[in-house]
């Protein structure tokens, strides 16, 4: 049985594979077309999740013991450690923020959308914290269903995967376009 922490660990390696595949992507080291390499770095994954194959690297886990709270300094690598991780997700949006608030009129403008953001990133983070507790026991519950979960995760990923490599997933995009086009005014 996959304990918690392998699922865990999955789930961060998964996600940085895909921050350091979009980095190289937005910094043209990689050939593009962007979707079939996004599409197959899907579909390994999602075959490793159905154990078709192991990809060992997912399976290797590194851990820095302490023997006491490492207090401001740790905060700060950790923070670095984080930041390193979101920076493709949140690169985009925190420039394209920043710009608009060095446009705003007044300082006091730009300095309400800037909090804003700030708010909307920080809220989810203090609601994690707060109920923590409660999921790690649920979780302890859930145990049992992690490897029926794992094997659902494979096939929508490869499903995914193969809807970038086809132009699906871009078909789909234009289609919720044009039938909710309000959702061209997000974002």
């Amino acid at each position: 049985m996959t304990n918690l922490r392998t699922i865990a660990l999955r789930i961060v390696v998964a996600h940085c594979i895909f921050a350091i595949g979009h980095l190289f992507l937005a910094a043209r080291i990689l050939p593009g077309p962007d979707n079939n390499v996004s599409g197959l770095a899907i579909i390994l994954m999602g075959l490793h999740f159905l154990g078709v194959f192991k990809l060992s690297v997912l399976y290797r886990e590194k851990r820095l013991e302490v023997e006491r709270p490492l207090g401001l300094w740790g905060a700060y690598v950790l923070g670095l450690a984080f930041a390193f991780g979101w920076t493709p997700c949140i690169g985009p949006i925190l420039a394209a923020i920043l710009a608009v608030a060095a446009s705003e009129e007044t300082v006091g403008r730009g300095a309400g959308l800037l909090a804003v953001y700030s708010l909307g990133l920080g809220i989810p983070f203090l609601l994690a914290a707060l109920a923590i507790e409660p999921f790690i026991g649920f979780l302890k519950k859930f145990r049992a269903h992690f490897a029926l979960v794992e094997r659902i995760v494979g096939v929508l990923l490869i499903a995914t995967g193969i809807a970038f490599l086809t132009g699906t997933m871009q078909n789909l995009s234009y289609w919720l376009l044009q039938t909710f086009p309000g959702l061209a005014n997000l974002g």
